[in-house]
């Protein structure tokens, strides 16, 4: 039931441009998309491993920037006579470039940060973040710097009947979008179902019991980590080929709080709530562009955040879920068998 439910929305999703083909919200639907990828990437660790990283941005922006070097080419002084001259690959493969860098640096920095805990391990996250956006800054050779990466590439791809076909227009890229996020969910979901993601919400729940029953933490947190980033590898690359410019700004710390409001306020630790979070958060500050003044949309924007957080504490998704069960509880004793809701 719950799959045929999820494969109806995303089938009213992808019909969106056919009866909706405003190039306006095509455009912020495409941005909100890329930041629910972000959004259920940071999921995984937050949610079902219980691990605040405040630097989760870093995954996001090594993916765009890979991307990015590698679609347009670049060469760069290494020192000591060496020059590293690389030449233009397709988008796509540079796209995976990008997805397999961001993976590699998760799993370095889950190897060094899941050696402390709490405050300590915040502290390491930010402080990667911010190593990266002042690398991004200063390496002008590699990176441009403040001056930003032009002239990105979009992202071509294979169609039938059309050959190859670069993707220019917003509906295009909408579908793509959505395509990836459809996979990152799959894949975030078919891990919390699996033995691996009974391990972490167990870690989650007790890190000293689940390590006294003999489950390797570190091994599951880094492997969560090594996921997680490469989703938000594959959401900088969709960012870098879509608005064709990349510069320093993707490490900064307002994307990582954006990914974290989404996934509270939808839900940390269900599967949609990062999906519903990131819809309401991501689409709120432009519905309410044409009612309000831009420093009374973020008045409400604030506002709404501290109602959730307060009333719903454990987001959107869970207490709608809640609602959910007391209905059908309450229909056993009204309604017929047979037309009764069902828990699941």
């Amino acid at each position: 039931m719950q799959r045929i439910f999820g494969l109806l929305v995303v089938l009213i999703f992808a019909t969106l441009p056919f009866w909706m083909n405003d190039p306006y919200i095509l455009g912020l639907l495409i941005l909100t998309g890329i930041f629910i990828v972000a959004a259920i990437s940071l999921n995984l660790l937050l949610g079902y491993t219980g691990q605040l990283s405040l630097g989760h941005v870093a995954f996001f922006g090594i993916g765009a920037y890979t991307s990015a070097l590698l679609s347009r080419g670049f060469d760069v002084d290494l020192g000591f006579g060496l020059v590293l001259d690389v030449a233009a690959k397709p988008v796509w493969l540079s796209f995976l470039a990008g997805i397999v860098m961001a993976a590699l640096f998760g799993w370095v920095v889950g190897r060094l940060a899941f050696r402390v805990r709490g405050a300590y391990f915040v502290i390491l996250t930010v402080s990667f973040a911010q190593v990266m956006r002042l690398i991004a800054l200063n390496w002008v050779d590699l990176t441009e710097g403040p001056m930003a990466i032009n002239n990105i590439p979009p992202f071509t791809l294979w169609l039938p009947g059309l050959g190859v076909t670069t993707l220019t227009s917003k509906a295009q890229n909408y579908w793509l979008i959505l395509a990836v996020a459809v996979i990152s969910f799959v894949l975030v979901a078919h891990i919390v179902h699996s033995r691996v993601g009974r391990a972490l919400i167990a870690l989650r729940e007790n890190e000293g019991l689940a390590r006294s029953v003999g489950i390797p933490v570190t091994h599951y947190l880094v492997l969560s980590t090594i996921v997680a980033a490469a989703i938000a590898g594959a959401s900088g690359g969709l960012y870098t080929h879509y608005v064709r410019i990349v510069d320093p700004d993707v490490f900064m710390f307002i994307y990582t709080v954006t990914m974290i409001i989404m996934v509270v306020t939808g839900g940390k630790g269900t599967l949609t709530g990062p999906i519903i979070g990131g819809l309401i958060f991501g689409l709120m500050p432009e519905v309410l562009r044409d009612y309000a003044r831009p420093e009374v949309q973020w008045i409400i924007y604030g506002v709404a955040i501290v109602l959730i957080v307060f009333f719903l504490p454990n987001g959107i998704v869970p207490a709608v879920g809640k609602i959910w069960q007391r209905i059908a509880a309450w229909s056993v004793r009204f309604v017929p068998e047979r037309l009764r809701p069902r828990l699941s």
